[in-house]
């Protein structure tokens, strides 16, 4: 009797549920296989999630060139508001005085240079004209091999019937109404910029110690070096490269004006825009420079060449290293390409944050990606 109890008071054992077999699991696969109509249905979604997914992003391209404008412009003048912080200003005040001298700039610009730049324009058109009408009229044409004769001769042939056709006065800005559609909307989108940049930059410690949070508190000493050194070499390449294309526009300026060639404030400012392309913008201006100053005179191009070469050789040697000292070094190949890639994606803007993007890349490689392959052996 006493076994009956101690046997009656033993807990049952629970019961196992049995697990999902293979051939369960196979089967329930098979059975989804043949539904064709719902993998149909399914895969139709999935497409339809997607190319909305697309439409959406295409719709607010405009708005997320805005922010990454305006974040890369950030990250320019965060090195200007750090130095006059070390001078002893406030931060807020730093960067209310580099937007005073920005908006002054600006003005200045809309002011007069623009007026003259339209000016400018027109007056080379024409200028294409008359040279190719006036050609063969010319002694060093004349002086010319009949093949090199030919060859000019259809070159501006060709350059004067761009120029005259509608699509292209359009697009250089010959248009009044195109050129007030383009200010009214640089103005709008500036406006935009300007108070993006503004909160930025008032903001970026705050968006770093954010951006610091979300890695594991082990890396975010090295993580915080990483991303410093990062923004730091952003900064200084864009601050660098607009920089460095200022004072070639200012060169270009000074010698149209020293040796007495037109269109000195056009041409400025198309130094300015291609000299922003790294490496090479100042080697692509001195070919096309050389070639508008010939619609003058042979001597005046020849002179303007060589000067502007001469100034190539220092802008290499003296001016870039000096301005360029904390930015990472980047091979030429990899700039050129990533000119290029930029340039086709975002125009003017992708040209000068390609520079910039492709000195985070290869830091991140250095420091990321080379030591931990380096670590396994």
């Amino acid at each position: 009797m006493k076994r009956t109890r101690l046997l009656s008071r033993t807990p049952s054992a629970p019961a196992v549920t049995p697990a999902a077999s293979p051939s369960s699991e196979g089967r329930s696969v098979r059975a989804i296989l043949e539904r064709p109509l719902v993998i149909a249905f399914i895969a139709t979604i999935g497409v339809l999630g997607g190319l909305v997914l697309g439409t959406a992003v295409g719709s607010i391209t405009t708005v997320l060139v805005y922010i990454v404008l305006a974040l890369f412009v950030s990250l320019g003048l965060d090195p200007v508001v750090k130095m006059l912080e070390r001078w002893g200003m406030r931060r807020g005040a730093g960067i209310g005085l580099v937007f005073g001298v920005f908006a002054l700039l600006a003005a200045a610009v809309l002011v007069f240079v623009l007026p003259s730049i339209i000016a400018q324009i027109g007056q080379f058109v024409v200028s294409v004209r008359d040279a190719a009408q006036n050609l063969e009229s010319n002694e060093w044409y004349r002086s010319l091999p009949p093949d090199a004769q030919s060859a000019l001769s259809q070159a501006l042939d060709e350059a004067s019937e761009a120029l005259s056709q509608p699509s292209t006065l359009a697009a250089v800005g010959g248009g009044a109404l195109a050129v007030g559609v383009g200010i009214a909307s640089a103005v709008s989108a500036g406006f935009i910029v300007v108070a993006l940049t503004l909160y930025f930059l008032s903001s970026l410690s705050g968006m770093k110690q954010a951006l610091y949070s979300l890695a594991p508190a082990r890396n975010r000493p090295r993580f915080s070096d990483i991303t410093e050194r990062v923004t730091a070499s952003v900064g200084s390449s864009l601050l660098g490269s607009v920089t460095i294309s200022a004072i070639n526009a200012a060169v270009v300026l000074a010698l149209h004006l020293l040796l007495g060639l037109p269109f000195a404030v056009l041409m400025a400012t198309i130094a300015f825009v291609i000299t922003l392309v790294p490496l090479f913008g100042s080697v692509i201006f001195l070919v096309l420079g050389t070639l508008v100053a010939l619609l003058s005179s042979p001597t005046q191009a020849i002179a303007f060449g060589v000067f502007y070469l001469i100034y190539i050789q220092i802008e290499s040697y003296v001016v870039t290293p000096r301005i360029m000292n904390r930015a990472i070094a980047i091979p030429a190949a990899l700039v050129l390409i990533g000119a290029m890639v930029g340039g086709t994606l975002l125009g003017i803007l992708g040209v000068l944050i390609a520079l910039p993007v492709m000195a985070t890349i290869l830091l991140i490689i250095r420091e990321i990606v080379v030591p931990r392959q380096d670590a396994k052996v």
